[in-house]
């Protein structure tokens, strides 16, 4: 993977409204089409929440890593008002959105960088951090380079720093749980889907109509592939106990899970 990496690349005029849309009316359909996958969404975010201000107190300097749109620095920064955060990813697409969504907020600034690079971290703003913290995301890296990002990110920690992730995390020794759980999440997203809710990629399509955000939907789409295509097909995905063996081993002191649903779960490494 790789984009150019100057902080506006590929990036809309951040004016309160695109198309008629607001950046905040951009902000919550993403919300909404990732909540039908995960309707336990919000109470992830709010454990992360409760961790950071357990482990790195009210005011943490937080690497928001591959961030989308922001969702995790949205709301860090209501609920710590005295909070910065670092939001770095490398699609262009969903980065327009959080650069519109944040523009005027001091306490938010946006890299663009490919997490695949090693040289990732020499863009971003001199650390350490605080926290890092991710959603939803991961799970597009093989098994190894996530193990190697990993330690890079105990790098850019301070000691005694924190790291969570929050993603599908299987738990293959229960496969009936395992496949009576997912057949129930079937079930209510397609009943779900009745009542108009909107998954991944007509969301992108919906984005990719809009005339002021083709283009960098268009550059996305040449980044990461067409969502229509399968662009999440080269991702892996491990269990909660792997990727806290993972964490201890590029050496952090702790590491467990601190939450979890039936299929997605949240790993907590203390630096």
């Amino acid at each position: 993977m790789s984009v150019r990496t100057d902080g506006n690349a590929g990036q809309a005029d951040h004016a309160e409204h695109v198309n008629g849309r607001t950046w905040q009316t951009w902000q919550d359909s993403w919300d909404r089409q990732q909540e039908w996958y995960l309707p336990d969404r919000e109470e992830r975010f709010r454990v992360m929440l409760d961790m950071v201000e357990a482990l790195a107190g009210p005011e943490p300097r937080v690497l928001d890593l591959a961030c989308g749109t922001g969702s995790i620095s949205d709301r860090l920064l209501k609920r710590f008002p005295g909070a910065r955060s670092v939001g770095v990813d490398l699609d262009p697409a969903l980065l327009t959105i959080a650069r519109g969504h944040f523009a005027g907020e001091p306490r938010a600034q946006f890299v663009t960088a490919d997490l695949g690079d090693p040289a990732w971290v020499d863009k971003l703003p001199e650390g350490p951090y605080d926290a890092v913290l991710t959603a939803t995301a991961l799970h597009w890296l093989q098994t190894e380079p996530l193990r190697a990002l990993y330690g890079q990110i105990g790098g850019v920690l301070r000691e005694g720093g924190v790291f969570m992730n929050a993603d599908h995390m299987p738990d293959e020794s229960t496969p009936r749980i395992n496949e009576a759980a997912h057949a129930f999440d079937k079930a209510r997203r397609e009943r779900e889907r009745e009542g108009g809710s909107q998954d991944w990629i007509a969301w992108w399509q919906e984005m990719a109509a809009d005339p002021e955000l083709s283009g960098v939907v268009a550059e996305r789409y040449r980044i990461f592939g067409d969502p229509a295509a399968g662009d999440h097909a080269h991702g892996e995905v491990q269990s909660a106990a792997w990727h806290a063996e993972a964490l201890r081993s590029v050496g952090f002191a702790e590491a467990r899970q601190v939450w979890c649903s039936p299929e997605d779960g949240l790993v907590l490494g203390l630096r």
